[in-house]
């Protein structure tokens, strides 16, 4: 049943638009009706390397690629994709030299891209696109058809990641694609199930400072399971793909036919947080999706009469923590860090409190305008950061109904209340109206460390406004934003020999729907949040989802 994951694409996309000076929310009417179609629409690839204007300054200590992945083709011959995450990957590379910058993109050589380009029609169906049957085949054939299990797609829009010393391109299937970094030319297709029994694994790896990596993937059968994985470090030039990998925790899924989707989760340097949240997979619905032609989209529903639920396994052994944590139904995509101290694991994720928002993604939506769009806009649930604490040293002695953090520093609670549940309430770290996801952290020095900045995007229109900088100890906050423009996610540029937490820069290819405007690199001083420079690329982009920044000497 490896296609059920199929249905785990996601980003979460919220809208926001600040006033740099006031730092207030600020949606005039005339911005709001802007149409930003262009952003969702086909565009060609850009095969070789081209030149781009520069303003301003890039440093000269920026030395290697921004790597960069999101949808970039949503039709095939008169067959259209229904919805944003159905698009066709396309790979994007800014090469950043000695002050130059080039880009170049290509689309991935994916088996469902090749089949439906060779085919001219939509043959692989994708999160919200059901492929229609062959006219080619018999009337019996396709009758037949409708009851077999439809393949995974291997269409790796979503994110880079890295395993060993290779980088691939990842939706949330069992397959990923390996990729050249250098030429982004498609090399080889992995099937995660055929290293470790999973269907599927996040596009949000989480990292090891010796390159172990760790990654979370679902297995069906009589029971469902939420699993740990494990891919070892490098240990040798043939030691490549995901040889070594293995599971090391099976966390039981509280509903078996309503397992949870996710799309990231926690690590610190001890242990796994897996977030089991109210966005439910319904698996009959998607066992039968090909008799009764419904999409994967519509197998995921909102469920609030569940809690989130917090479970916490310790990585080096793979034992479960002996209580889970519980907190109010919320959904979550994108975790923004975790770290121990005093005996706790402090978590900070971006959450929404209705998970509503992937049914709002289709591409009928984004190529609306005016009051059509804006009643969209505001039907999108804000996502907003939050800590939570999770105490480990529980035990029958726990006192009752009192607050039982005992970190001074944050205004998270959490409580054991009379039936034996450990109840968490968040502290908010950024709550302006609008909120902000795509959360990004200085990642290679303070991953599961104790951090005081993280950045990420505000969002309008489906599609990110602005790019803030948040103090978590502080709660001030910085904003950068351009009229017309819309940054994507932020990726942290540490500076050679760094001792300051934000000494560095924040990239972001940002785009416009509008024909007078440009796409652009832009690169921000990340400790003051102003432009340093930007390079403008004289080519259309559509708008992406994530991304890595790959150095030079990798």
């Amino acid at each position: 049943m490896d296609f059920i994951s199929s249905a785990l694409y996601n980003i979460p996309v919220l809208k926001n638009f600040f006033n740099k000076e006031e730092k207030q929310l600020c949606l005039s009417t005339e911005e709001e009706k802007e149409c930003i179609a262009p952003l969702y629409q086909t565009v060609e690839e850009t095969p070789l390397p081209i030149s781009t204007t520069v303003t301003g300054t890039v440093p000269g200590w920026i030395t290697g690629s921004l790597l960069r992945n999101g949808p970039g083709r949503f039709e095939f011959g008169n067959d259209n994709f229904n919805h944003w995450f159905d698009g066709m990957a396309l790979m994007h590379k800014f090469t950043i030299e000695n002050g130059n910058v080039t880009y170049m993109s290509k689309f991935l050589q994916s088996d469902s891209y090749k089949s439906n380009e060779s085919e001219n029609r939509i043959v692989v169906s994708e999160f919200g696109t059901v492929a229609m049957p062959d006219p080619c085949k018999s009337m019996f054939q396709r009758f037949v058809s409708m009851f077999e299990m439809p393949k995974p797609t291997d269409n790796g829009n979503v994110n880079f990641v890295k395993y060993k010393k290779d980088y691939y391109v990842s939706t949330e299937t069992n397959m990923i694609n390996k990729v050249d970094p250098a030429t982004l030319e498609t090399e080889e297709k992995v099937d995660w199930s055929k290293y470790v029994a999973v269907n599927g694994a996040t596009a949000h790896p989480h990292y090891d400072p010796d390159g172990t990596a760790y990654n979370m993937g679902n297995s069906y059968g009589k029971c469902v399971t939420y699993n740990i994985i494990k891919v070892p470090a490098q240990k040798s030039e043939d030691d490549d793909t995901l040889h070594g990998a293995q599971v090391i925790c099976s966390i039981p899924a509280s509903d078996n036919w309503n397992p949870s989707y996710y799309h990231s989760f926690g690590m610190t340097e001890n242990y796994i947080v897996f977030i089991e949240q109210p966005m439910k997979m319904n698996l009959m619905k998607i066992i039968t999706c090909n008799i009764t032609g419904s999409p994967i989209s519509n197998c995921l529903s909102w469920d609030p009469r569940y809690d989130t639920v917090f479970h916490v396994a310790n990585k080096h052994t793979g034992e479960l923590h002996s209580v889970t944590f519980h907190t109010q139904a919320v959904a979550m995509f994108h975790q923004i860090n975790a770290y121990e101290d005093q005996d706790c694991i402090v978590l900070d994720l971006c959450c929404q409190d209705d998970g509503v928002v992937v049914q709002l993604f289709r591409l009928q939506n984004l190529h609306k305008s005016g009051k059509a769009l804006d009643e969209i806009y505001h039907a999108v649930p804000k996502s907003f950061p939050r800590r939570f604490v999770l105490p480990l040293t529980i035990n029958s002695e726990t006192p009752h109904d009192i607050n039982i953090n005992p970190l001074s520093y944050t205004t998270a609670t959490v409580e054991k209340r009379a039936d034996g549940k450990l109840w968490c309430t968040p502290e908010n770290l950024y709550d302006h109206i609008g909120g902000l996801d795509f959360p990004a952290i200085n990642y290679s020095k303070y991953n599961t460390k104790k951090y005081r900045y993280f950045y990420g995007c505000g969002f309008k229109h489906l599609v990110g406004s602005c790019l803030i900088k948040v103090d978590v100890d502080t709660k001030q906050f910085k904003v950068w934003q351009e009229d017309g423009f819309y940054p994507s996610e932020p990726v942290f540029v540490p500076s050679p020999d760094s001792c300051e937490e934000d000494d560095g820069v924040i990239l972001s290819a940002v785009v416009s729907p509008r024909q007078d405007k440009t796409t652009f690199l832009l690169i921000l001083d990340a400790k003051n949040f102003k432009e340093i420079g930007r390079a403008e690329v004289p080519v259309q982009m559509p708008y992406g989802f994530h991304g890595v920044f790959v150095p030079q000497n990798e």
